[in-house]
């Protein structure tokens, strides 16, 4: 619980004070509450766990089934909206923020939500669907669908989610600039921008030849 009062006063310049923090922020309201079910779940305790989640939905409206596995540092950012699913696991230093999925893709059984790993941040109305893994490092843009594995290091955005930069290396602390993601489609048009630039450039100076000959 202290790592996720930690990482409010990191992660978010609006945070002032620990009280603050405490009776203000639903989404370490919901974290805490999930660490309570959580062990009530582990303990096999009937209904109690996910009437207890149910409870923190109505206040928070942030939804965490109690079965689902969540590492230090968690931090939710404004919260509204987020879903994590029965089966989802979740690493250290992971960011979400409002209105993020990780659910399933279907009714089929056994592991059926996300994995991620460590230092991950997901994007304002992310979706992450189904039984896959995001690795160390992650950083997946606002609204994006993510429906496949993705690699460590890698940034994500679009629908469905594409790799658009894979750094190669590991990505020092958590990096919350969602405003400079890189965007796949206006690269590649810029591309053709450049290749069109380019032929216009050789045929004015053939026709610039041709008519001094």
């Amino acid at each position: 619980m202290f790592s996720d009062i930690k990482a409010c006063f990191e992660r978010d310049p609006a945070a002032k004070n620990i009280c603050e923090v405490f009776f203000c922020y639903s989404g370490l309201q919901a974290i805490i509450s999930h660490r309570i079910s959580h062990f009530l779940y582990r303990l096999h305790i009937p209904f109690l766990p996910r009437f207890f989640s149910q409870v923190t939905r109505f206040f928070t409206g942030i939804e965490i089934h109690p079965a689902a596995k969540i590492g230090r540092g968690f931090f939710i950012d404004h919260g509204m909206g987020v879903v994590i699913g029965e089966t989802a696991i979740i690493g250290d230093n992971v960011t979400l923020f409002q209105g993020v999925t990780l659910g399933g893709t279907g009714k089929e059984k056994g592991k059926r939500h996300p994995t991620l790993g460590n230092n991950v941040v997901v994007g304002a109305g992310a979706k992450i669907l189904g039984n896959i893994n995001i690795g160390d490092n992650v950083q997946i843009g606002a609204n994006a669908v993510v429906i496949r594995a993705v690699p460590a290091n890698s940034t994500v955005v679009g629908v469905p989610g594409r790799v658009a930069r894979k750094a190669g290396l590991t990505v020092p602390g958590i990096n919350l600039d969602h405003t400079n993601l890189p965007d796949p489609l206006a690269e590649r048009l810029e591309n053709v921008q450049h290749e069109i630039d380019l032929i216009e450039k050789h045929l004015k100076e053939w026709r610039e030849k041709q008519n001094g000959s």
